[in-house]
């Protein structure tokens, strides 16, 4: 284990890193809001999966593969969005008043510039893509009409990702909590309304909507896109209101800064690469692999798929917190504190999914089953589609600890600015075990089906979360900065206005007063 880098001279002289205990109250003050709302957005997606799956399997794997195929480039653009929370909290740690405004707004920007450039044209793309897939014609005008939607309105998601890691930077997850379960009961209401429609739920008992067309699939995406836009409103009345104007300037901060943008590109590009490029390999696995073995072991696929969200987006909630924890430990010139606080976080995720494993694994058969139409499917279709799912849930109660220790220090990685090395990884792993033994488990080994792809991602998985706990513990990420150190913001505020760094009225002492300010956790006015 290294030790913390040497101080450099001049710097200001701060308490060491707390006890654990106190470090595990911080991590879980500003981790539990950022767990509810990643299992928040997975329950979206489950309800989404949910609904859709009591109009008929060939649904339920429409809305599964139209979701990921439009997810992938948006993958690549988030991969760029979630370094804004490491900018933005190492802002907040030095105490950067005008570069936390700017920075901001640099993700913002990227939003909208992501969504004219890549979204668009990519939904115009999607109809071509789906059709060298090979699927039976309903499920491909299901898929494409579903992706095309999520597509075509990818800009309340993109701007929704960057009002979430701005906050997520600023130490503020309540926020965007709030808003997130906003989001989920109306994308529950919508989805009802506009899937169902006058038909109505009969299995149920549940009545229509008299006048509302049954739209199926493609309501699930709208009903996806109208959730997502009341989730943005929180954030950004905050983010251009008052409070945050007269603490950090944000409304004059506006204008498009190139400088910003590029430094947001130059650490965000391997980060996109890592997020994005394990998406297209995941669509790969999913939509071909499996796919390849018919309908019902895609239906059992995205089954699975949906257990798996539920179980591993608190640890991405975990690895949030380890973003903004070890960003703004290093703008304050504590990196060991960042480490320790890092792994408290690695340890309650560790946790979480170790029971989740153990779920997946006892009640593997009944769980499948919960995405089983009692009036859409025969008897026959289902029994098959819990026998493939359960072999595919053992696979994944198989990985569960490792994926945890991946997540969550990937996170920690992330708050350093270490994305380079971590992206050309999980590239590599990506394509040579994820599609590479993907595709030799399908034509060497076709009498395992769907479980062949499922067993060479499960080795991904182990693999990759061994590498990330072992470079994030060895430290060299620890002498890594991204902006101006506590330190040198102090000075130069001080050099500016003529005040002493070292006096409770100078802006040093107020820069750093900015810094600690919330260091317990979220504040009680967040929302």
């Amino acid at each position: 284990m290294s030790s913390a880098p040497a101080e450099r001279p001049g710097a200001v002289a701060l308490p060491p890193a707390r006890t654990s205990r106190r470090d595990a109250a911080v991590v879980w003050s500003l981790a539990w809001p950022t767990v509810i709302t990643m299992t928040s957005y997975t329950m979206m997606q489950f309800v989404d999966a949910f609904m859709v799956a009591q109009v008929s399997p060939v649904a339920l794997a429409a809305q599964g593969n139209g979701s990921i195929w439009s997810f992938t480039p948006m993958a690549f653009l988030f991969g760029v969005l979630s370094v804004v929370n490491a900018f933005v909290s190492q802002s907040l740690g030095a105490g950067d008043r005008d570069g936390l405004a700017r920075r901001a707004w640099a993700g913002i920007w990227m939003a909208v510039a992501s969504w004219l450039l890549v979204m668009v044209p990519w939904a115009f793309a999607l109809p071509w893509i789906f059709s060298l897939m090979g699927h039976e014609p309903e499920l491909l005008r299901l898929e494409t009409q579903y992706a095309q939607i999520l597509a075509f309105g990818a800009i309340v998601s993109l701007g929704s990702k960057a009002m979430s890691n701005i906050f997520f930077g600023l130490h503020r997850p309540r926020v965007i909590t709030i808003a997130a379960i906003l989001g989920n009961i109306a994308n529950g209401g919508l989805n009802y309304v506009l899937i169902f429609g006058e038909d109505g739920v009969p299995a149920w008992g549940l009545p229509g909507v008299p006048g509302v067309p049954a739209l199926g699939v493609a309501g699930a995406a709208i009903g996806t896109l109208g959730g997502v836009a009341v989730e943005l409103i929180l954030p950004s009345c905050l983010f251009f209101g008052r409070t945050l104007n007269e603490r950090w300037g944000v409304r004059r901060a506006w204008r498009f800064s190139w400088p910003e943008a590029k430094q947001l590109l130059r650490v965000g590009l391997p980060a996109s690469i890592q997020f994005g490029n394990e998406i297209i390999c995941w669509a790969i696995f999913t939509t071909v692999f499996v796919g390849s073995f018919g309908t019902l072991h895609a239906t059992a696929g995205w089954a699975v798929l949906r257990y798996m969200h539920l179980s591993f987006m608190p640890s991405v909630g975990f690895s949030v917190a380890a973003t903004s924890l070890v960003g703004r430990a290093i703008g304050e010139g504590r990196p060991e504190m960042g480490r320790v606080r890092a792994r408290t976080a690695a340890i309650m995720a560790v946790s979480y999914m170790a029971v989740c494993a153990v779920i997946l694994a006892l009640f593997r058969e009944q769980l499948v089953s919960v995405f089983i139409s009692s009036t859409g499917t025969s008897a026959e279709d289902a029994a098959r589609i819990v026998e493939y799912g359960s072999r595919m849930m053992l696979c994944a109660a198989v990985f569960q600890v490792f994926d945890a220790i991946g997540i969550v220090y990937i996170g920690g990685l992330r708050g350093a600015g270490d994305t380079l090395m971590p992206g050309v990884i999980t590239l590599v792993l990506a394509w040579s075990v994820i599609v590479g033994g993907g595709w030799a488990f399908t034509h060497f080994a076709p009498g395992l089906t769907s479980l062949g792809p499922w067993i060479a991602a499960s080795v991904y998985i182990i693999v990759l979360g061994i590498w990330m706990g072992t470079r994030f513990e060895r430290g060299r990420w620890m002498s890594r900065r991204l902006v101006p150190s506590l330190a040198a913001t102090a000075a130069a505020m001080a050099s500016e206005d003529g005040a002493s760094v070292g006096t409770p009225n100078g802006d040093g002492g107020r820069a750093r007063q900015a810094s600690r300010e919330g260091d317990s956790g979220p504040s009680r006015s967040d929302a």
